[in-house]
C-alpha cells in the first residue's frame, strides 16, 4: 500500500492485496556480478532452477545473495472474503458427530437424573409429605439413604478456604471463556486481527475478578457463617490462578531465555500484566469479596449435628466420572490443538460454543448424580467429591495433550520444545479444572440444598 501515492489514494485508484503466495528456491548467483549491485537495483528474471548444479549449496563462511520478485495479478477476491480461504471449514461432520456423540452422553445422563428427581426423591417427598407429625417422627426414625446424613451434609468440609479459592477462580474462569467464545462466534474476534482474541480474553479476566471476589467471599460466608478473613481471601484468589500461571510462564521464559530463542517473552511485558494484575484485577477482587459480605446469606435447611460422622469417599468413582465429559469435548480438543501447535487458523467458534455448553451440562449432570449417589451411600462429604466428580476431567484432558505430542505432533524437536508444550498444557488443564469443577459443585450446592429442604428433619 505504500507504493500508492497520496494523488492516487485521493483519486480512487490503487489495488489492495487479498492474498499472495511465496514461492522460494535455491539459485546460484556470480558472486562478483553480485557485488557490483546495490539495493532495489533491476535484474532480470529468474525462473526456479529444477537442476541441482544450477541451485546454490550453502557452505560455511559463503555468501548468499537474496533477491526477490514480485508479480502482480489482478483477482476477483473482494477485500472482506480475504480471510476465507484460511478459515474454510473443513471436517464438518467430524464436528457434528461430536456434538451428536455429545447429545447421547447429555441424553443417558438425562435419565438417570429423570429416575433421580421423579421416580426416587419425589416419590419419598410425597409419601412424607401426606403423613401427619406422629407418623412423621415415626418415619424420622427408619430413615435410610441421604436422609440419614441430614445432620452432616451442611458440615464445613476440610480446606474450606481453598475450595472458596478454586470456586471463585472458576467463576472468573468460566465467564472468561464463554463471553470470549460468544463474541468469536459473532465474528468480533477475527483472526484478521492478530492477537485480539488473547487481548480480549485477559480484558475479561482482569475485569471479571469482581465475579470470583463476590462468589468466594459469599461462599465463605456461608460456610464460616462469618466475614473475618475476607480481605485474606480475596487477595487468595486473585494469586491462586494467575500465580499459577506467572510461575509457569517464568519457567518456560528462563528455558526459552537459556536457550536463546526468539519466542521468549520481553521482561517489560511482565512489569506490563504485573502493573495490570495490581492496578485493576486485584481491586475488583477485593470490590467483588465487599459486595459478597452484602449480599444475602444462603441459610441451611437442616442444622448441623456437632459430632461429624467419618465416611471415605471413593476417588475411583469421582476419577472415573471425567470421562464422560471428556467424551464430550476430546474431538474438539484435538482441532484446537492442532491449530495451536501446527500453526493454523481456529475459527469454527460455532461449533466450539455449542461443545462448550453441552460441556458444562454435561459437568453439572455428572456431578448431581454422583453427588446424590454419595448421600445415598451416607457419605455425607459431599463437597469436594463434587467438585472433582466434574473437574477429574483436566486429568484427561493433560493426559490426551501428552498422547498427542508423541503420537500426532512430529514437528516439535528438542526438549526445550517439548517442556514449553508441556508447560501451556498444564496451564490449560488447571483452567480446565477450576472451570468445570466450579460447574459442577455450584449445581450439586443447589441440588442438595434444595434435597434438605424439601424434607423438615429436625
Amino acid at each position: 500500500m505504500g507504493v500508492i501515492s497520496e494523488a492516487d489514494n485521493m483519486k480512487a485508484s490503487g489495488f489492495e492485496i487479498v492474498g499472495f503466495e511465496v514461492v522460494p528456491c535455491s539459485v546460484r548467483y556470480d558472486p562478483e556480478v553480485m557485488t557490483k549491485l546495490h539495493m532495489y537495483d533491476n535484474i532480470s528474471s529468474v525462473n526456479c532452477p529444477l537442476e541441482l548444479d544450477k541451485s546454490q549449496i550453502i557452505r560455511e563462511q559463503e555468501r548468499i545473495s537474496f533477491t526477490y520478485e514480485v508479480e502482480f495479478v489482478k483477482s476477483n477476491i473482494r477485500w472482506p472474503s480475504r480471510w476465507d480461504a484460511y478459515l474454510r471449514m473443513e471436517g464438518s461432520h467430524v464436528h457434528w458427530f461430536s456434538i451428536l456423540n455429545s447429545l447421547m452422553v447429555i441424553t443417558f445422563l438425562s435419565g438417570i437424573v429423570f429416575v433421580i428427581f421423579l421416580r426416587t426423591v419425589r416419590r419419598d417427598l410425597t409419601r412424607y409429605e401426606e403423613l401427619d407429625k406422629e407418623a412423621q417422627a415415626q418415619m424420622s426414625e427408619e430413615l435410610s439413604g441421604w436422609k440419614l446424613v441430614a445432620g452432616d451434609v451442611f458440615r464445613e468440609p476440610k480446606h474450606s478456604k481453598l475450595l472458596c479459592v478454586m470456586i471463585g477462580d472458576g467463576v472468573q474462569i468460566t465467564g472468561m471463556a464463554i463471553v470470549t467464545i460468544v463474541f468469536a462466534a459473532l465474528g468480533f474476534m477475527s483472526p484478521a486481527s492478530r492477537g485480539m482474541l488473547l487481548t480480549g480474553m485477559i480484558v475479561l479476566y482482569l475485569f471479571l475478578g469482581i465475579a470470583a471476589g463476590y462468589v468466594a467471599v459469599r461462599l465463605w460466608r456461608t460456610l464460616k457463617g462469618t466475614t473475618a478473613g475476607r480481605r485474606s481471601l480475596s487477595w487468595s484468589v486473585a494469586c491462586f490462578f494467575s500465580g499459577i500461571v506467572f510461575v509457569i510462564l517464568a519457567a518456560l521464559n528462563f528455558i526459552l531465555w537459556g536457550s536463546k530463542s526468539t519466542s521468549a517473552i520481553p521482561i517489560s511485558l511482565y512489569f506490563v500484566l504485573l502493573s495490570l494484575c495490581f492496578c485493576i484485577f486485584v481491586p475488583l477482587t477485593l470490590v467483588g469479596g465487599y459486595l459478597g459480605t452484602r449480599a444475602e446469606d444462603i441459610e441451611y435447611p437442616v442444622r448441623t449435628n456437632k459430632i461429624p460422622a467419618r465416611k471415605n469417599p471413593s476417588w475411583l468413582l469421582v476419577l472415573g466420572a471425567g470421562t464422560l465429559p471428556f467424551g464430550t469435548l476430546f474431538i474438539e480438543l484435538f482441532f484446537i490443538l492442532s491449530r495451536i501447535w501446527l500453526g493454523r487458523f481456529y475459527y469454527v467458534f460455532g461449533f466450539l460454543l455449542i461443545v462448550f455448553l453441552l460441556l458444562i451440562i454435561v459437568c453439572a449432570k455428572v456431578s448431581l448424580v454422583l453427588t446424590y449417589m454419595h448421600l445415598c451411600f451416607e457419605d455425607w462429604r459431599w463437597w469436594w467429591n463434587a467438585f472433582f466428580a466434574s473437574g477429574s476431567v483436566a486429568l484427561y484432558v493433560f493426559l490426551y495433550s501428552i498422547n498427542y505430542l508423541v503420537f500426532d505432533l512430529q514437528s516439535l524437536h528438542g526438549p526445550v520444545s517439548a517442556i514449553l508444550y508441556l508447560g501451556y498444557s498444564m496451564i490449560m488443564a488447571v483452567a480446565v479444572i477450576l472451570s468445570t469443577g466450579t460447574i459442577g459443585f455450584i449445581t450439586s450446592f443447589y441440588f442438595v440444598h434444595y434435597l434438605f429442604s424439601s424434607v423438615k428433619i429436625d
